[in-house]
């Protein structure tokens, strides 16, 4: 069995680029984006300062977040334990990039699609090294099998210990640093000034209220990322969370015996499906390959909570479908049938996201906060925006006036579990939060 990695020795490191520039040349990576870089870090105090270079790069793990949130299987694990990608089923989600602690997927601007460091497996197939191993002009790069007991550089990594980077995602790297210092793996322990990226100088800010909190190291050099997810998805969640909201109440309110079909039934199916509708114009707008869309179903992978979220919201449109059909046309025994499985779909379509967001191991206030709290706040909020929108509509009707409370309710739901995940994200980050 073979279990590739690199060691990456920053004491032997001059800062050249050479590795980035042969990366670009070896597969064309477009411009504003990069497979591996290099960070210049700075510590010290003048005149007694030093600069580190450390190469960045996918890490390979053995625990790759990639591959457990990629829901068509694009990312997988080569024989040689190098994590590869496919661009022939990758649909642009960019779940892999919020899942990789380390920045290390892009989304190419010419295909769409997610890539990165893949080892450059064509050139291993007929014997060769890397590029970025081939061109290093100080063998600062090397590459190491980590199940081979006679690599000397698997040897040196067991005896020296090796650090990696962000040991506590859990992900199991396989990429090992040499000749480092702490604040040059850690970027919590060196600010970045806001502009641009690039050159960068850390003048105070309020990010470092205090002499004392200042960090040891600062970065000179670094590349810019892209933000994965940004309004399309927050507006999904506010969609979906509704179209659950309101066949939560609905449903309960068939339970307490409320036959007012036009508030019960049609009304709420009509502003559910709507709700639904938006959601899946949202989420497919947001793919950077939206003709792809159709590829959770057919070549879809349950194990991860992007394809599972899509059918969860496939099977509850299916059912608010019926319960709305039922309701104008359909006996009262059809009626009572759907009010348990239309239930039980609307609060996975209102909970699921929770195990998405945790399967985003690169983030860390989504991945590591408690499982049921992140459920109970996602469904609150579908209780308060569901409640709000449908005690707006049944308020309307005199027959339906004791309903308007719910929003009420749900309001006081959520004010409670705001209270308990503020107390954990105190105890998380050890600051008071403004």
């Amino acid at each position: 069995m073979t279990r590739l990695g690199f060691l990456l020795d920053s004491g032997a490191c001059i800062g050249c680029h050479a590795c980035t520039v042969a990366c670009k040349s070896e597969h064309d990576v477009p411009l504003g984006v990069n497979r591996t870089w290099v960070n210049y870090v700075e510590t010290g105090e003048f005149p007694q300062t030093q600069r580190h270079f450390a190469v960045m790069r996918c890490n390979h793990c053995d625990d790759a977040p990639c591959i457990a949130i990629c829901p068509t299987g694009a990312l997988f694990r080569a024989s040689n334990g190098v994590v590869d990608f496919d661009d022939s089923r990758c649909i642009g989600c960019k779940g892999c990039m919020n899942a990789c602690p380390y920045d290390a997927l892009y989304i190419s601007p010419e295909t769409g699609t997610a890539h990165k460091c893949n080892f450059c497996q064509h050139k291993l197939e007929v014997g060769l090294e890397p590029s970025c191993v081939s061109v290093c002009p100080t063998r600062a790069i090397t590459v190491v099998d980590h199940d081979d007991p006679a690599d000397p550089v698997a040897d040196r990594i067991r005896s020296e210990d090796l650090p990696v980077r962000a040991p506590e995602r859990r992900t199991l790297p396989k990429v090992h640093y040499a000749g480092t210092v702490p604040e040059a793996l850690d970027p919590l322990a060196r600010p970045v000034a806001d502009d641009g990226l690039i050159w960068a100088d850390w003048t105070g800010s309020a990010s470092w209220p205090a002499a004392s909190t200042a960090p040891a190291a600062r970065t000179a050099y670094t590349v810019s990322h892209d933000e994965p997810w940004g309004a399309k998805v927050a507006g999904y969640m506010v969609t979906k969370g509704v179209a659950a909201g309101v066949m939560l109440w609905a449903a309960a309110a068939a339970l307490l015996g409320w036959d007012d079909r036009a508030a019960v039934a049609t009304g709420p199916a009509v502003i559910a499906l709507v709700a639904l509708a938006v959601t899946g114009v949202l989420l497919i707008a947001d793919l950077k390959r939206p003709e792809r869309f159709w590829y959770l179903f057919a070549k879809g992978r349950l194990r991860s909570w992007i394809t599972a979220g899509a059918w969860v919201i496939m099977i509850d449109a299916t059912l608010v479908m019926l319960w709305g059909i039922a309701g104008l046309w359909g006996g009262s025994t059809w009626f009572v049938v759907l009010i348990g499985p239309t239930a039980v779909f609307s609060l996975l379509t209102a909970a699921y996201t929770a195990l998405l967001l945790r399967q985003c191991r690169g983030r860390v206030l989504w991945a590591d906060r408690p499982a049921l709290l992140l459920i109970g706040r996602l469904v609150g909020e579908a209780l308060l925006g569901g409640g709000a929108v449908w005690g707006a509509f049944v308020a309307l009707q005199a027959s339906g006036a004791a309903f308007a409370w719910a929003p009420v309710v749900a309001a006081a739901v959520l004010a409670w579990l705001y209270r308990h995940d503020r107390a954990y994200l105190r105890a998380a980050q050890a600051v008071p939060l403004s």
